[in-house]
């Protein structure tokens, strides 16, 4: 029966892979960020924001995620038309928490003060079918053009 063969086509926008908490993997995270949007039309528009949250999210899974030695964590982006989706997975159950109070000064504790203020949308959720939370961004793509 053909109509059993057909499948709907793989959706082009998205990519899905593990990393091993380790604080290399923020950068790690960026390059396939970076790679994946330039592979797609206008995925530029997100890079420079994309790469910053990933960065922070990623850091934060690995830097506050008390869990057994190791657990990986997952990462995952998807693109629509106006937007970029981020997801970081961990097998932590603590939920993320924006400090408020910090200064310039302090050497951490801002990440999450930037996922909000770039991000057009953020959460937290526990995983599907598993132990752990997922932190999501929505991105909102950035034009290029330069005010006159």
């Amino acid at each position: 029966m053909p109509e059993t063969l057909h499948r709907p086509p793989a959706l082009a926008g998205a990519h899905a892979c593990w990393l091993p908490r380790h604080r290399r993997s923020a950068g790690t995270a960026r390059r396939l960020l970076r790679a994946f949007l330039a592979d797609l039309d206008g995925g530029e528009r997100y890079a420079e924001v994309g790469e910053l949250l990933i960065s922070e999210l990623v850091t934060n899974a690995v830097e506050h995620a008390r869990v057994p030695a190791g657990r990986l964590i997952e990462v995952r982006f998807e693109l629509g038309a106006d937007w970029l989706r981020i997801e970081v997975h961990d097998a932590s159950d603590d939920r993320p928490t924006v400090l408020v109070g910090t200064t310039g000064e302090d050497e951490s504790g801002r990440g999450l003060l930037l996922v909000r203020e770039l991000s057009t949308a953020w959460g937290c959720r526990p995983r599907a079918g598993g132990i752990g939370k997922c932190v999501w961004v929505l991105v909102g793509p950035v034009d290029e053009e330069v005010p006159a």
